[in-house]
């Protein structure tokens, strides 16, 4: 029996165990440059199951160049025309608590719409790029690759024997320049 198990093997883990030719799965070949690579099953990471992480949530640093208003750099009273210490306090707190509401409820119900919108964007970005941009750019490089070998035999064909000619021709001409008093 060809498809029964093999000596050492109990019959459970013959009948769990995926089926596997001698040259390599066709999903895992025996390729040692393909084994090695990031196609490894254990190295690749499923990019929508990821943690994202809460704290810095700007870790590439993208928003780097973004106005980052605080207080202080909006409100300032200069020496001698200072308000009640308690207005100060309230006016700190209430531009503060607004700013990170308005902000957090802008967020609810216009980033969730956005990232639709823009994960729509990429994606059609991203196909186009992959699917019509690079191949019609490599395809592009072919043929013109092909139209710049025939320029070249036109030009060393043609042009090069008339500059060369030329070139000898003129190569006796001598300038010289004398200023004279």
């Amino acid at each position: 029996m060809t498809g029964g198990p093999k000596d050492g093997e109990t019959e459970e883990e013959f009948l769990h165990s995926p089926f596997i030719r001698k040259q390599g799965n066709i999903y895992k070949p025996n390729n040692k440059d393909m084994d090695n690579d990031s196609l490894n099953e254990k190295t690749m990471e499923d990019v929508h199951t990821k943690e994202i992480d809460l704290v810095n949530r700007d870790p590439k640093h993208i928003n780097d160049d973004v106005v980052k208003v605080e207080f202080e750099d909006v409100i300032a009273e200069p020496a001698g025309t200072y308000s009640f210490d308690g207005v100060w306090k309230a006016s700190f707190t209430t531009f503060t608590v607004t700013k990170y509401w308005c902000y957090r409820l802008l967020t609810a119900l216009v980033g969730i719409p956005l990232a639709l919108i823009w994960g729509i964007f990429f994606a059609i970005l991203s196909f186009l790029h992959i699917w019509a941009v690079v191949p019609c750019v490599k395809s592009y490089l072919i043929e013109i690759h092909c139209v710049s070998r025939v320029f070249s035999i036109c030009v060393h064909t043609f042009c090069d024997p008339f500059f060369e000619a030329m070139g000898k021709c003129l190569s006796s001409i001598r300038v010289r320049m004398t200023k004279e008093v």
